[in-house]
Parts: C-alpha cells; sequence; structure tokens
C-alpha cells in the first residue's frame, strides 16, 4: 500500500508517480466574496454613458451555473427579467422588468455600440492569445466607427470581427436564432428556469425567474414571478435552485405536482404538469474486486454534469458502500464538463463544512466569489480520481477541489484546461453574445485555464 498526500490508505496499483506537487496545504488568504446574479445595467453606468439604450442591456450572468463545456455543452440561460420582491406588506403581481424595444427601433450603429460596451464593462481581458486593455478596445470602437454601418447583417459581422480580435475563442456571437435556441434550454424538464431570491428577512424563496411560452408549466398556469413552495408534496425550504430542478426532473411525459404561490402574498395553487424533457444520468457504477486481496472498490464514472449527476452520484455511492465498497474509484475521464453548478455540488458530497471547492475571479466584483462546502461530507471513504486531456471545465474544478483539500489523488493525464466562466447577453435585435467574464482558480490558487491540472500518478493499471 502506498500513501497519498493526505496520508489516505490506497492501493498499491499506483507505480508511476508524476512531477505534480502532492502536498497538501491550505493558505489563509481569501480571494473574493460575491455570488451569481442576473443585472440589469442603468442608463447612467458608471462610465457616465449617454447611451438611452444602456438600460436595456440584460445580463445573463450566470457565473457559477453557467460555463459553456468545451465542444459540447449544456446551456443554462435565464428566459426573462424578473423583477424584485417587492415591500414587506405590499402584495402584488411581478411583472418582467424593463420596456419592451422593437428590434426595427434599433439602429446598427447602435446595435454595435452595445456589444462593445458589454465587453468593456465584463471581458475578464488577457484570456486569449492577444493582449487586452481598455485603451486598446477604445480605439478598437474608433476604428469600427470610421464607416457607416449600413445594414443589419453588416452590423452582425462587425461585431463577430469585433469579438474575434480578442483572441479568446469562448467569447462569440450569437445570431438571433443561436440565441433563440440557447434561451429555450430547461434544465428543469417543464419548461421553467428558476432562481434563489431572498425576502426582507434575507430567507431565500424559489422564484420562477422564466417560463418557456407554450411550455407545459406556462400552459398549466404558471407564471414568471411565481413562487415554488414544493415539488410532490416535499417543501423545498433551504433548498437551492439547482437542488429544486433536480427535484422536478423525471422520465418524460411522467407528471410532477408543483405548489405555487402567484404574487408576494397571493393563493397558493396545487399544479400537477406533464414533463416533456429529461436529463439522462450520467451516472455509470459498479462494485469490483482488485489485487491479492480482492479489495472491493466501488467504480463510479461520470460522463457529464448535468441536473441529476448529484442525485444520482448519492444513489450510487450509497449502494457502493453498502455493498462494502472500501475506497472508490471516480472516473473523469472524457468528461468535458456541461452545468458547472452541477459540478460543485459534486465536490460538495466529499467535502468538509467550510472547506473550498473552487474561487472564481473577474472584473466584475459580481464574479468574485469562494465558493465553500457548506455541510459535513457524504462520503469519507479513500477517492482516486482518474483525469485524462478530456477533462475539462466543470470536470477540473470537481477533481481539484477533492485533490487540493486532501479527500483524493489524481491519476491519469495532464486535464484539458478549461477554466473560464462565461455569460450570455441579449442583444437589443434578439441576438446575443457570449462573453467571458472570469477564470476559476484551484483552492492552492492554480489558474486552471490553459493549464490544467497536474495528475500525483500516471498509470492506474487496474482500471480500465
Amino acid at each position: 500500500m502506498i500513501s497519498s498526500c493526505c496520508h489516505r490508505s490506497l492501493p498499491s496499483s499506483l507505480p508511476t508517480r508524476t512531477n505534480a506537487q502532492s502536498l497538501c496545504h491550505r493558505r489563509s488568504t481569501i480571494f473574493f466574496a460575491a455570488g451569481d446574479r442576473y443585472n440589469v445595467r442603468s442608463e447612467a453606468d458608471n462610465n457616465g454613458s449617454s447611451l438611452k439604450f444602456v438600460h436595456q442591456i440584460l445580463l445573463r450572468s450566470l457565473a457559477g451555473f453557467l460555463s459553456l463545456a468545451l465542444v459540447s455543452s449544456n446551456y443554462l440561460s435565464p428566459l426573462e427579467v424578473v423583477s424584485m420582491p417587492s415591500p414587506a406588506g405590499v402584495c402584488q403581481e411581478e411583472e418582467a422588468a424593463g420596456d419592451e424595444v422593437s428590434s426595427a427601433s434599433v439602429t446598427n450603429e447602435d446595435l454595435v455600440e452595445e456589444a462593445w460596451e458589454v465587453v468593456n464593462e465584463s471581458f475578464i481581458g488577457n484570456v486569449g492569445h492577444r493582449a487586452w486593455s481598455p485603451e486598446k478596445w477604445l480605439k478598437e470602437k474608433e476604428y469600427i466607427f470610421q464607416n457607416n454601418i449600413q445594414t443589419r447583417f453588416r452590423a452582425h459581422n462587425v461585431i463577430r470581427k469585433m469579438l474575434a480580435s480578442l483572441g479568446d475563442p469562448y467569447t462569440r456571437f450569437l445570431s438571433p436564432a443561436e440565441f433563440s435556441k440557447m434561451a429555450k434550454y430547461d434544465v428543469t424538464g417543464i419548461g421553467i428556469n428558476l432562481r434563489e431570491v431572498p425576502d426582507e428577512n434575507g430567507v431565500a424563496k424559489i422564484k420562477v425567474l422564466g417560463v418557456i411560452l407554450d411550455g407545459p408549466a406556462n400552459s398549466a398556469g404558471v407564471k414568471q414571478g411565481d413562487e415554488l413552495l414544493s415539488v410532490n408534496g416535499l417543501d423545498i425550504r433551504g433548498k437551492s435552485a439547482f437542488e429544486v430542478s433536480s427535484m422536478l426532473q423525471g422520465p418524460k411525459e411522467t407528471f410532477v405536482t408543483i405548489e405555487i404561490r402567484h404574487g408576494d402574498c397571493g393563493l397558493t395553487h396545487s399544479i400537477k404538469v406533464q414533463r416533456q424533457n429529461v436529463a439522462r444520468t450520467p451516472i455509470f457504477y459498479r462494485l469490483e474486486k482488485l489485487g491479492k486481496g480482492n479489495v472491493p472498490v466501488g467504480y463510479v464514472r461520470i460522463k457529464e454534469f448535468n441536473a441529476l449527476a448529484r442525485k444520482d452520484l448519492i444513489i450510487a455511492l450509497k449502494k457502493l458502500i453498502n455493498s462494502g465498497a472500501s475506497y472508490l474509484v471516480l472516473d473523469l475521464r472524457d468528461n468535458l464538463g456541461g452545468l458547472v453548478q452541477a459540478g460543485i455540488e459534486v465536490a460538495k458530497l466529499f467535502l468538509d463544512k467550510g472547506e473550498t471547492v473552487i474561487y472564481t475571479a473577474g472584473r466584475d466584483t459580481e464574479v468574485q466569489n469562494t465558493i465553500t462546502a457548506e455541510t459535513s461530507p457524504f462520503c469519507r471513504h479513500p477517492i482516486i480520481v482518474l483525469v485524462n486531456n478530456k477533462t475539462a471545465s466543470a470536470s477540473e474544478i470537481v477533481a481539484s477541489a477533492l485533490h487540493d483539500n486532501c479527500k483524493a489523488v489524481l491519476v491519469g493525464e495532464r486535464t484539458y484546461g478549461k477554466g473560464l466562466i462565461q455569460s450570455v447577453y441579449e442583444l437589443l435585435d434578439g441576438s446575443g453574445m457570449v462573453v467571458t467574464i472570469g477564470k476559476y482558480i484551484t483552492t492552492n490558487h492554480m489558474d486552471i485555464n490553459g493549464n490544467g491540472i497536474l495528475p500525483d500518478f500516471s498509470r492506474f493499471s487496474s482500471i480500465k
């Protein structure tokens, strides 16, 4: 038997150590504190912009919840803006914030300038192969507006070239058709997106942030701004929006009963909704006997991080532990990511309360965050995490969190190195932009992006 950096006993079939530093330690520095939030910029922004349309830019800020995975991603985008809760004692229906803007009334120059403003205010900079600075970006604007932009087609092409000049492959333009498809992504299976909104006492409520028109929930009477109270009779107080989304998931064409409240003080309604979409389980597991002593090992593969990842992983872990597994092998090879929040929730299952999952860094204080585990770990078994050069994004967050907190050793190849945070912005003509607004920093303060994570060992011969 050999030991990891944290003296956990692991099987002797890990013969080849890499040069990765595996000494576990904590630093007292706390980088950031904030949260993912949904913003609307005011007309008079901090830069003193006089653009009359600036207040209409809808920041689809998903920070932790939306980080576009390499190659194949699960997109989660808010569908509509929801107004803030009304003051205590005032009962009213919530309405969408902001006025409707006709795309025909937006000039081509306005559209391009709006896109320029988004980058100017939010782009993290220097994440691609070209240096970026506000000064260079201002010169780019001056160059763009030397000539008139006569058509909408031309305006879209100008935005594409403008974003390409950043040198960041993840920052890109979305045509109205592409943005519409992204906005219709449904993580609940019933056509709604959820958000945690604090009440006057600071207690989080689960509110309906957006409703897909003609979707099951919309057809059943669910409205934007409704508060969700229970799912299939289970009280959801104290649960996160992500946990509730997972509770709503189920087989296609089955029914889920939800209890909602219209407005802040309205009557409650019990509504039966038929599910239309369902995420497939990404969890595959088995119990193996390894080594001369036939040591029982729980093998778990996570193909991607979707809304079912945490829930189905808990089921797998219970069965493996009950079957006598003495340690676990978590296989993240070829896992390109998915929903970053799903990855964060999975990592928390193995961490002690207060331990750091990941840091996020960005120009905007709302992107700067320290994400920690809130409860005791679900599982304390020794863990081996398998990684390769296609382990990316959310998978790298899980791998680094378990490794840096001395919960696991990593085996395999250096991971891909995709540690950027993207947000989706809707532009005034129905097109959109995906913009890199931040990056992930590991518990040991290493920048994932472009570097990846170097494992402790290069081979684990017993797992194929």
